[in-house]
């Protein structure tokens, strides 16, 4: 079991996915996705590895879920700052984790 305290360490946040890109450097098929998580944080990178259930353009304009504060993880040329979250389907394909309304980016998960 952890504490209270330990889970208020990560800090888990929405953002607007702004820019997709293939990733065909990646081992697995995946994106490169640039999400807008307002002021302070801004604009960040992320790899994900999505591409079976969502298509680039799908993926404009939605808001997703993101750990903000693990260190960069360099993948190839690629430093992804974000994680960005999601469930395995049951057969292996990843489901983003997405607010059911708008909410402002930025906004930190309670």
């Amino acid at each position: 079991m952890i504490q209270w305290e330990d889970f208020q360490k990560v800090d888990i946040r929405v953002g607007t996915v702004v820019e997709v890109e293939d990733f065909p450097e990646a081992r697995k098929p995946a994106y490169k996705l640039k999400i807008d998580f307002g002021d302070p944080i801004g604009v960040k990178r992320s790899s994900a590895q999505i591409t079976a259930l969502y298509r680039k353009e799908d993926l404009l304009g939605k808001q997703v879920i993101a750990v903000v504060n693990f260190p960069p993880k360099q993948i190839g040329k690629f430093f992804s700052e974000v994680l960005t979250l999601g469930l395995s389907d049951g057969s292996g394909q990843i489901v983003l984790l997405q607010p059911t309304q708008p909410v402002p980016n930025g906004e930190r998960l309670h």
